[in-house]
């Protein structure tokens, strides 16, 4: 149970921000298509930071099971 509710609460605020950041990025890209290349790559950067947190849930719910 306590596994479950790490990667479930850990996943969940990743994929807010990363929703959220894809969303002002394409704002962004559709206000102002000369700067596409630089609001992709920040996207990418910012996505991939986001993505980390989610990996920690994953091996934090890893241990909780297999160790704990």
């Amino acid at each position: 149970m306590a596994a479950a509710l790490a990667i479930g609460l850990g996943a969940l605020g990743p994929g807010i921000g990363i929703g959220l950041a894809v969303k002002g990025a394409m704002e962004a890209i559709g206000r102002n298509p000369e700067a596409e290349g630089a609001v992709r790559l920040t996207m990418i950067i910012g996505a991939a930071l986001a993505e980390a947190v989610a990996i920690y849930a994953f091996v934090v719910a890893v241990i909780i099971a297999f160790v704990l």
